[in-house]
């Protein structure tokens, strides 16, 4: 996720992205009204955006860090000693880019997609979005488990409490700037808890973030987390995006 039109907390300039704002005005490709408010599908020049509620949540612009997020978890499952065909849950499809990232990597297992707008995953099985998706969809380890986060992580839809060694999560613009109220406990105490236990024991934890937290890294360790560490990526203007990385201790 990148900019935001009106959050005044946002680190990004509005509308603001890695390759500039498009050629010519954008042009809503679909909106729809669904439980969380209205999402929206715009084309602006060659970028793809997703607006929620007059939030710019996403584009197609970049997916440097969004790909990160995968990578590093992977990377951070290695480094506590690895395991054969490891199995992930990405929380928010959003454009795509986290699941074409685990769907190129031959080592992942099983790959859970949990997305609670189902405009959005509209949009990746018969929509202009399967240009990044397409190729990711047809895998057979590929799951689109469309409900709630937060529902699925207490063993809710498809799957029920199966475990999972790695979980990331890209359902806001961070742990401190929420898309929906509601998202907010996925952050506190007990939604970390809920994290923990549905990751194996050395299961990583992954969280995009459109600014460092040093609130949510303590949250992590007073949650039992260890390893706790961020990535950054340099952005164009404006603060890193960020992944925070934590482990379940085996």
């Amino acid at each position: 996720m990148t900019a935001d039109t009106q959050n005044p907390r946002s680190p990004h300039p509005a509308y603001e992205t890695a390759a500039g704002h498009g050629a010519g005005a954008p042009r809503v490709l679909d909106r729809r009204d669904g439980p969380h408010g209205e999402v929206v599908l715009r084309r602006h020049g060659e970028l793809l955006q997703i607006i929620a509620n007059g939030c710019f949540l996403m584009d197609t612009s970049d997916g440097r860090s969004e790909r990160l997020l995968v990578r590093a978890a992977l990377r951070e499952l290695d480094a506590g000693g690895g395991r054969p065909s490891p199995t992930v849950l990405i929380g928010g499809l959003g454009v795509g880019f986290s699941l074409a990232e685990a769907a190129a990597e031959p080592r992942w297992g099983r790959i859970t997609v949990v997305e609670r707008e189902e405009a959005v995953i509209d949009w990746h099985r018969e929509g202009p979005l399967g240009e990044i998706s397409s190729g990711a969809l047809a895998d057979p380890r590929v799951r689109i488990a469309p409900g709630d986060l937060l529902a699925h992580l207490a063993g809710g839809g498809p799957g029920g409490g199966e475990p999972y060694d790695a979980l990331c999560l890209d359902v806001d613009n961070g742990p401190d700037w929420t898309v929906t109220e509601d998202n907010g406990s996925l952050y506190t105490p007990a939604g970390l808890a809920a994290c923990a236990r549905r990751l194996t024991p050395g299961g990583v934890l992954a969280v995009w973030s459109a600014q460092p937290s040093r609130a949510f890294g303590e949250a992590l360790r007073n949650a039992g987390f260890t390893r706790v560490r961020t990535e950054e990526v340099p952005v164009a203007r404006g603060v890193p995006d960020v992944v925070h990385l934590a482990t379940r201790p085996a």
